[in-house]
């Protein structure tokens, strides 16, 4: 047989996908990510694995696969282990969220690394606006080894619809799909044996359903011997959420409101970015943006096909907490004309929505809202006890500015019944479900289920 997929990742879990692909001697892997679920069983945010031993902590606990030829060189060497080569030949990237993207901080300096061209913007934006992290060094990183050597840049390769492309026996083809973060593809990959699809992350209920649709034809026309579809929400069969739900409901609730607004949402996603810039600006509202989101805007507006605002427009404010320490891109903006205080935000609460999270909340203190403001949670509810801690803390501040809580939501997954019926209209030859916690429930469309396990190699023909 020559072609095989091997499951390292997103098995029975939601994320952390990692998939090998083997085709007559080439091998690739799609997307590499981290698992909230796997990290979160053994470290938090003040205990993480250990820098100093490599990739040690990663294998032992499953965090990473415990393979050859695959890794940094300078992480092996921090292991007692030197390997100089690899014998993988590309990762193809679906698209920038850290569940699929960011153990690319530990593969080798030589794989080549395929992705959008706006997915590229974003991870611009995230090297720009926040610390080097070990465990996000996916366009460029610094060698343990040796702190003389200069910074490594990947090589990094993008593309857009209607790109082919050849690595070794494969022909890959990226198609775009909509998410709850632009340049989100799914991939037709041309193998020796017959066409593997990979959704990578999906929706058909956002602003952009076509491109999802785009997709699911090329899969089907592709008559694919394999299909590696995201089961996310596969039990929530029903659902009336949408994009333009959230804005009409948040823009009623903005409407008639003479307060202080705080829309809190995951920044990334540019939909719901526009969709609270177009509130806003329709109730005569400043869109107030932390200092630090500010990359994302300056990154993103570079591509004129997603109609993103830059920094500097003029129904854009920027966000200087009060701090200590600040790092050179932020300082850059101080003398900009839009830079605004939580003293300016107390004096024209009516005036504002702040795209503000729960590490915003201390500048309450010096806002002290007003009567009748509100707080738009934008983002899941959540879904275990440490989401519910998290949310009892956000609560307190609210319960203590009297501050109305309002949840809006449209998720960055198809619901269930999408899901089957994309399944049945691909009618793939097998099916392999990723990227979810109930891989079972495609029964009900599909005969050729297979149920993976976790770095098993599966012979595709």
């Amino acid at each position: 047989m020559l072609t095989s997929l091997t499951f390292y990742g997103g098995v029975n879990e939601i994320g952390g996908n990692k998939i090998l692909l083997e085709d007559k001697g080439t091998k690739v892997f799609l997307d590499f990510g981290m698992s909230f679920g796997k990290r979160g069983k053994y470290f938090d945010e003040f205990m993480s694995p250990r820098i100093s031993t490599g990739l040690r902590d990663f294998i032992e606990t499953g965090l990473i696969p415990n393979l050859d030829r695959v890794y940094r060189s300078d992480l092996m060497e921090m292991m007692g282990k030197r390997e100089t080569d690899t014998d993988i030949d590309a990762v193809l990237l679906t698209h920038a969220h850290a569940d699929h993207a960011d153990y690319i901080s530990f593969l080798h300096e030589e794989i080549p690394i395929y992705m959008g061209d706006t997915c590229k913007l974003i991870l611009e934006a995230i090297r720009e606006r926040g610390q080097r992290s070990f465990e996000r060094e996916i366009l460029s990183f610094k060698p343990r080894t040796d702190k003389n050597t200069d910074e490594v840049e990947r090589d990094i390769r993008t593309f857009r619809t209607g790109d082919k492309f050849k690595i070794g026996s494969l022909e890959v083809e990226p198609i775009h799909v909509d998410h709850s973060v632009p340049g989100a593809y799914g991939f037709i990959i041309h193998t020796s044996e017959g066409a593997v699809a990979y959704t990578g992350d999906i929706r058909l209920h956002g602003i952009r359903p076509d491109m999802t649709e785009d997709f699911i034809k090329a899969a089907t026309d592709s008559k694919p011997i394999a299909f590696i579809c995201e089961g996310t929400r596969i039990s929530d069969l029903e659902s009336n959420e949408s994009e333009q739900k959230v804005f009409d409901d948040c823009n009623a609730r903005v409407k008639n409101n003479s307060g202080l607004v705080i829309s809190d949402f995951n920044f990334k996603d540019m939909d719901r970015m526009r969709t609270f810039y177009n509130i806003a600006k329709q109730n005569n509202r400043k869109f107030v943006v932390d200092i630090s989101n500010v990359a994302y805007l300056k990154h993103l507006s570079k591509d004129p096909q997603l109609g993103i605002p830059n920094f500097d427009d003029e129904n854009i404010a920027i966000f200087k907490p009060e701090k200590s320490s600040w790092k050179k891109y932020q300082k850059d903006l101080f003398d900009e004309p839009n830079i605004v205080t939580a003293s300016d935000i107390a004096k024209n609460q009516d005036k504002m929505i702040c795209a503000f999270s729960f590490w915003n909340f201390g500048a309450l203190i010096d806002i002290k809202p007003k009567p009748g403001s509100i707080y738009i949670h934008s983002l899941s509810e959540p879904y275990n006890d440490e989401g519910e801690f998290d949310k009892r803390r956000v609560d307190s501040w609210l319960s203590h500015y009297d501050l109305e809580r309002v949840q809006s939501h449209c998720s960055g997954h198809s619901k269930g019944q999408y899901l089957l019926d994309i399944v049945k209209t691909v009618d793939a030859k097998a099916l392999y479900p990723v990227h979810t916690e109930h891989p079972d429930a495609y029964n009900k469309v599909s005969k050729n289920l297979i149920l993976i396990k976790e770095g098993v190699k599966y012979e595709v023909s």
